[in-house]
């Protein structure tokens, strides 16, 4: 199983899934992991408001290791089309992934999909910070979204 989700992994890092940063967008975020020097640079579109507002789109561009750039591009294919409030209840089931030192066997496979891969970076208290830097930067920038009124 290890294999399998090191696989998922380095797909994700080789062909990164939504990277690149576009228009329109209600906020956009830039956060480091001062421990390794990952980057992400984070962009969100909504449509609607408050947390029924759907995600139209998430940009980013980052730099960083395989785990960061594959996180980025795990969480955008999960939050996609999805509204505020389903997404930031996928969000807070990888953040409990991320925090615990289980094999992940616990976490629900149909809200996370891909993202189990990472179940094997809990152990590594290290790494950790490198899988979630952009699903913060996703919270962050869909606070400030919603904060400003939602969707132009």
């Amino acid at each position: 199983m290890d294999a399998l989700y090191q696989e998922i992994i380095l797909d994700h890092y080789r062909n990164p899934v939504g990277k690149g940063l576009r228009e329109p967008h209600e906020a956009e975020v830039h956060h480091v992991n001062p421990t390794c020097g990952d980057e992400i640079t984070l962009r969100v579109h909504l449509a609607g408001d408050g947390e029924d507002a759907r995600i139209e789109d998430i940009s980013y561009d980052n730099q960083g290791c395989s785990i960061s750039q594959a996180s980025a591009s795990v969480m955008y294919e999960l939050l996609l089309h999805h509204t505020v409030a389903e997404a930031l209840a996928t969000h807070e089931q990888f953040l409990a992934l991320m925090n615990s030192a289980t094999d992940g066997s616990a976490a629900d496979e149909e809200v996370l999909g891909d993202a189990l891969a990472f179940s094997g970076v809990a152990k590594y208290p290290a790494r950790v910070k490198c899988a979630l830097l952009s699903w913060m930067a996703w919270k962050d920038a869909v606070s400030q979204a919603l904060a400003h009124g939602g969707a132009r």
